[in-house]
C-alpha cells in the first residue's frame, strides 16, 4: 500500500537531510531566475549503477544491445562503501539502477543492505528474472524499500516484442516469490511496483496489466512513456495513444519531442548518476557517460559536485539545453510517469 511506503519513507528523514534538501531547492530556483549556476548543499537523490550486464536484449537499451562505447563491469564493494560513507548522511533516495540488470551483480543485496543500515531510502528496477524464492527472501531481508518490476506485456508474445529474450512466466513467478517472502517475513517493504513501458505493441494491454497486478498482490502500477532514439521519421514503438507518447507528429509527418526544452533542469541540482567504475554523469540520459563530470577514484564527491566543470555544465543548461545532445531527447518537463493503480 502507498500509505505504508509513505510512512517508511518519512521514517528515513532527518533534520540534516531536510535542511540539505531545502538548500538544494532554494539554490535551484535562484539559479533559474538569475541564470547563474548557484549550487547549495549536496544531492539528495543519486543513481548508482551496480552493473552493466543484462540478460535481455531490449531494442532501445545500450545494455541490452551490448552497444556501449564505455567500459563495462561491476561496482566494486569497498569502493561503494567509501562512497556511501561520504555522501550518505544527506542522501534521501538511492536508486540502484542505470544500465544493466542489478541482480546480475554478484553482491547486489549486500550493496542494498549497507545503504539501508544508514537509513537511506533504497530503490531498484529489475526485469525480475532472478527473483527465485531464496533471492526474493534475501531481497526483503536486505531492507530494500522499493522495487520496480518491468512488465511490458500481459502475454508472452507482446512482452517479448520489447523485452527481447525475456520470459513473462519468470516475471510473474518472481513477483509471486517476492509477495510471498514479504508476507512470510511480516514486512511492509519493499513496496512493489509494476512498471509498464507503454509502446505501440502493448498499448492495448494497459487494463490487463492493472488486473494482473491486483491478482498478484502488487502494490502499484505505473505506466511509463518510452524513450525512442530514432523518432524523427516515426518508429514502430511510438504509441498511437497520444497520452502515452513522448513525441508528437508534425504537420509534415515527422515527429518531435513534446518537451519544450526549457533552459533549466532540476536534475542537475538535486541528483546525479554514478557509473559502476566511479564516473559521475549528469543524469540517466547520458547512457554512454559521454559527459563525465568527475571520477570518484581521484576526487571526493564534494570536490566534484562543486567543481568548475560541474558549474560549467550547469551554466550550459541554463543558457541553451538545445545545444547539449543528451537534452534533445529528454522528457524532463513532460509527464513521464502516469499513475495507473
Amino acid at each position: 500500500m502507498k500509505v505504508n511506503d509513505s510512512v517508511n519513507f518519512l521514517s528515513k528523514l532527518s533534520a540534516k537531510k531536510i535542511v540539505n534538501a531545502t538548500a538544494v531547492l532554494s539554490s535551484y530556483y535562484l539559479a533559474r531566475n538569475s541564470g547563474r549556476p548557484l549550487q547549495w548543499g549536496m544531492p539528495f537523490n543519486i543513481s548508482i549503477e551496480p552493473t552493466t550486464n543484462c540478460n535481455l536484449g531490449c531494442p532501445e537499451c545500450p545494455s541490452g544491445l551490448k552497444s556501449f562505447t564505455r567500459p563495462t563491469g561491476n561496482l566494486e564493494y569497498e569502493f561503494y562503501k567509501r562512497m556511501i560513507d561520504e555522501i550518505g548522511e544527506k542522501l534521501i533516495y538511492l536508486y540502484f539502477y542505470f544500465q544493466g540488470e542489478p541482480y546480475m551483480h554478484p553482491h547486489f543485496l549486500e550493496l542494498v543492505k549497507y545503504a539501508s543500515q544508514k537509513k537511506i531510502y533504497t530503490v531498484t528496477s529489475t526485469n525480475a528474472h532472478f527473483l527465485t524464492e531464496r533471492k526474493a527472501r534475501e531481497t526483503v531481508e536486505s531492507g530494500l524499500d522499493r522495487i520496480i518490476i518491468s512488465i511490458d506485456g500481459t502475454t508472452q508474445k507482446t512482452y517479448e516484442q520489447y523485452r527481447v529474450g525475456g520470459s513473462l512466466e519468470k516475471v510473474i513467478e518472481g513477483t509471486k516469490n517476492l509477495v510471498k517472502a514479504r508476507k512470510e517475513l511480516k514486512s511492509k517493504s519493499p513496496h512493489i511496483i509494476f512498471q509498464f513501458l507503454v509502446v505501440k505493441p502493448n498499448q492495448h494491454q494497459i487494463d490487463e496489466v492493472k488486473q494482473l497486478a491486483k491478482e498478484l498482490g502488487v502494490d502499484e502500477v505505473k505506466l511509463k512513456t518510452a524513450q525512442v532514439y530514432d523518432f524523427e521519421n516515426g518508429n514502430d514503438l511510438i504509441p498511437t495513444i497520444d497520452q502515452y507518447s513522448r513525441y508528437k507528429k508534425r504537420i509534415g509527418g515527422t515527429y518531435q519531442i513534446k518537451n519544450e526544452l526549457l533552459n533549466h533542469c532540476w536534475k542537475l541540482w538535486h541528483s546525479c548518476v554514478i557509473t559502476w567504475d566511479g564516473k559521475i554523469v549528469p543524469c540517466c540520459f547520458d547512457k554512454d557517460a559521454q559527459h563525465q563530470l568527475g571520477d570518484l577514484h581521484s576526487k571526493s564527491f564534494s570536490q566534484i559536485w562543486q567543481s568548475d566543470l560541474y558549474k560549467s555544465f550547469r551554466t550550459r543548461v541554463l543558457k541553451s539545453r538545445a545545444e547539449i545532445d543528451i537534452c534533445t531527447n529528454c522528457s524532463e518537463g513532460t509527464k513521464v510517469w502516469f499513475e495507473a493503480s
